[in-house]
This record gives C-alpha cells, structure tokens and sequence, in this order.
C-alpha cells in the first residue's frame, strides 16, 4: 500500500517537473579558439524546437539570443513535428523574427527530410517551406553551404534516413560527406550542420572544424553521473547525448535541443540555446 502510494507522489512529482522543465529555457556558452578565423565572431546554435514555445510570440526566446548578440543564427533542424502531418507554422513564425536581424543558416533534420522524402504523404510542403525560407533572406544549406564572412564556411548535411533507423549503429561511410557536399574548404573554419551527432569521426574526417548536432534531445531523462538516458533511436547511455567532444582537434557541440515531440519527457535537462563564441588566435 505504502510503496504504490510512494510510487504515485514520485510519478507525480516526475511529471509536473517535467512540465515544467520543458518550458524553461536554459543557456550553455562554449569558447573556441581558432588560428583560421581574423575576428571574434559569436555565434547561437537552435535545434530540435519540434514546435515548443518559450513565452508569447517566443518572446523568451528572442529575448535570450537578443542578449548574446550573435553575428549570425545557426540551426540544426527538426524545428517543427513531421509525422502523421506536417506544420511548419511554428518554425517559420521564429525565423521570420530572427531574419530581420540577423543572418539565418538553416540546415535539415530527419523532420525535415522527412517532408522531401515522403512527398505522396506530405505533398508540395518541403517546396512550400524551401520557399518561405528562401523570401526571408535564409540560407537553406540543403547539402549546401555558405560563407560568414571571409573566413567561415558553413555547410549544411543531409543525413538520409537509414543514418536514423532504430536499434541501430549504423557507419557513416568513407567519403559519404564529400559525395554530397565535396571537400572541405581547409583555408577556411569550416561549420558542419549535421543532424546527428553519432558520426563524430567522420565528421572530423571530413574536415569540420566544428561540428554542431542534436537529434538527441538530451537523452531525455539525465542522470548524473552517466548522462542522458536514452536517444531518439532508442539507443541507452550515449556519451554525445549533448556536451562538447573532440577528436584530433576537431570539435561537435550537440545540443539537448528545444523541445521534445513522441516522448514528451524531460528530466534533469531543460532546452537549451548554446552559444559558441569564436576567439581569434593571432
């Protein structure tokens, strides 16, 4: 009697905290130093909204970027839900606030692939969105890219959909990021936009100075001690849940993302808005 009654206040309690984490932003700041780049340039990073909002008119968020004074916006994708339907409302109303202020770099998530891949279900609104994007002023880096200035090249990654599946760790190939996107400019500092940060060696392979993923959310539930419990592909304890790691130099910092979408849980792992601040090494 007594241990279910202690189990029910704990799900209680586990529940309202959750809703209550999902609506409270939170802020990780990173510091890079690079020889690459003239200027200092600071940069936020936003993925994984699926839709959340932060405040009226996303006014929390605005509001947290506004003080970090970015040169430019960086996202990682899945901005909106993608699933038995499709709304991008959500995703567009806070680009559109951002792109009066500052430059937008826009790569794909698995959501919006999902949109171009499955066009019987979804119809022309992968067109749809391309276009609204392309009106604001977005770079859209559909296996693309785009300079920051004279110094920066960031590119957008294209992660197809068996990179996703469930129950599995799936290899990136050998040269499978230079197929869609060709070499990395190594005179520059060179961005990657890559959904997934399971396949951190080859973007560092490849040539990404700095590699920026989520996809994750977190992990969900945090422990401490042990990280995020649990991915999106039903994988258990991933180191790069979020944080920053490194291999030989090269750098991926992973979001724990915006929001949440089939499992609506967060534990110990508020959203989150990473700011990247790029240090000139002279």
């Amino acid at each position: 009697m007594w241990i279910a009654v202690l189990f029910l206040v704990m799900g209680c309690g586990a529940f309202f905290r959750s809703l209550y984490e999902r609506k409270t932003l939170s802020v990780s700041r990173y510091e890079l130093e690079t020889d690459k780049i003239r200027t200092d340039k600071t940069v936020v990073f936003l993925s994984d909204l699926h839709d959340n909002c932060f405040g009226e008119g996303q006014k929390t968020l605005l509001d947290a970027i506004k003080r970090e004074r970015p040169d430019a916006v960086l996202i990682g994708g899945d901005m909106m839900v993608v699933k038995s339907k499709a709304d991008t409302g959500a995703a567009l109303f806070l680009v559109e606030k951002l792109a009066d202020q500052y430059p937008i770099y826009y790569g794909n998530g698995n959501h919006e692939n999902r949109m171009d891949q499955n066009r019987d279900q979804y119809g022309d609104q992968y067109d749809e969105f391309q276009k609204r994007l392309k009106k604001l002023g977005v770079f859209h880096l559909s296996d693309e890219s785009a300079g920051l200035g004279s110094d920066i090249r960031i590119y957008g990654l294209n992660i197809e959909e068996p990179y996703y599946k469930k129950f599995q760790n799936k290899t990136m190939e050998n040269r499978y990021i230079e197929k869609r996107l060709g070499k990395a400019d190594e005179g520059k500092y060179c961005i990657l936009l890559a959904h997934s940060p399971m396949f951190h060696k080859a973007y560092a392979q490849w040539g990404a100075d700095l590699a920026l993923g989520g996809h994750f959310h977190g992990g969900t539930i945090r422990i401490p001690g042990l990280g995020g419990l649990m991915t999106p592909q039903f994988q258990f304890f991933e180191k790069c849940c979020g944080g920053i790691h490194r291999i030989r130099g090269k750098v991926m910092i992973v979001s724990r993302g915006l929001g949440t979408h089939s499992i609506n849980i967060r534990l110990n792992n508020k959203p989150e808005l990473v700011v990247i601040h790029l240090k000139a090494v002279v």
